[in-house]
């Protein structure tokens, strides 16, 4: 039986999911920062047009749906992507979670069980909210949970967001997605913590795993069950292409193909790193890349189509939907 995915302009069949860009963010902001230190290169509206005509061109190139993993930590504002979401062709997936690698804004480290102000964690209820309410008032639910831990590893902080996220899923269903450190192995702990919580491995993607060159971890990842997020492509100042090309085409030897999926964690703006940096230093990292570079090139070294599906339409089905 088909499972529904809700999106920003209303819930879909997974069998209509298509083509899915898994690890994406339309704009990556500051709000506080915004507010006192406005960005120079910020033109909200200019930037809407600049979402609109990005995620058109992706529909020209085969794509049906993009999951925007911008949560909390990251500036996430629903009502300004369901602008862009109610103009373009592609089907926008939006996420919960927190982007705390290693501390908590106050008000989270203050307000939940035995804190300065005791009571229900706020972070499982923000989670819980946006996938079965919606987020922030607009009816726009969640379809996927987004964590992360660095090169400090599972903080108390991070492993607090863990622990709310593995809360959400337990009563929701909702597949998790990470932010993870390739370079100290930090998938593995990363796996520990939500295997011990609860959460089945399979309903996992460890994220940036395509940073790593180190095949035993990788295979050691996907043997526990989870998902691996080949989903840096074009972010070359964190890794090269080539490496990661060579990884994938590794894996997909020893038989990994379906526990894969690609993605670039693009932005059409970040202020993180602003559109005159990127065009000077990674001008390859926009969310077309896979398509104008990095597929053509895997389809020489001998991708073939039923391949490539799996990776671009069924993985992240699969992610997304939950296994038939």
């Amino acid at each position: 039986m088909a499972r529904s995915i809700p999106t920003f302009t209303g819930s879909v069949d997974e069998d209509a999911l298509g083509v899915t860009l898994i690890h994406e963010h339309i704009f990556v902001t500051d709000p506080e920062l915004d507010v006192n230190m406005p960005h120079p290169e910020w033109d909200e509206q200019a930037w809407i047009e600049r979402a609109v005509q990005t995620l058109t061109s992706l529909y020209d190139h085969g794509v049906r749906t993009v999951v925007d993993l911008t949560v909390i930590g990251l500036g996430r504002d629903v009502r300004r992507v369901a602008e862009v979401a109610s103009r373009v062709p592609v089907q926008i997936v939006a996420a919960t979670g927190c982007y705390a690698a290693e501390v908590l804004p106050p008000y989270f480290r203050l307000n939940g069980p035995g804190l300065v102000v005791d009571g229900p964690d706020p972070l499982v209820e923000l989670f819980v909210g946006d996938i079965e309410q919606g987020i922030a008032g607009t009816g726009v639910r969640a379809g996927m949970i987004k964590v992360a831990s660095d090169a400090g590893g599972l903080t108390p902080d991070a492993s607090r967001v863990f622990a709310a996220a593995a809360s959400a899923y337990l009563r929701t269903g909702v597949p998790i997605t990470t932010h993870s450190h390739a370079a100290s192995r930090g998938g593995i702990a990363q796996q520990d913590a939500l295997e011990r919580l609860g959460v089945p491995l399979d309903r996992v993607v460890i994220g940036h795993s395509g940073d790593s060159a180190e095949l035993p971890y990788l295979r050691g990842l996907a043997d526990r069950g989870s998902f691996l997020g080949f989903d840096r492509f074009g972010m070359e100042h964190v890794g090269s292409d080539e490496d990661r090309i060579r990884m994938l085409l590794q894996l997909l030897d020893a038989g990994y193909a379906d526990r894969i999926v690609l993605s670039h964690d693009a932005a059409v703006f970040s202020r993180v790193t602003p559109p005159s940096w990127r065009a000077a230093h990674t001008p390859k990292w926009t969310m077309t890349h896979l398509f104008e570079r990095i597929l053509p090139r895997l389809r020489a070294a001998g991708l073939d189509a039923a391949t490539e599906h799996q990776l671009m339409v069924v993985n992240p089905r699969r992610v997304l939907a939950g296994a038939a």
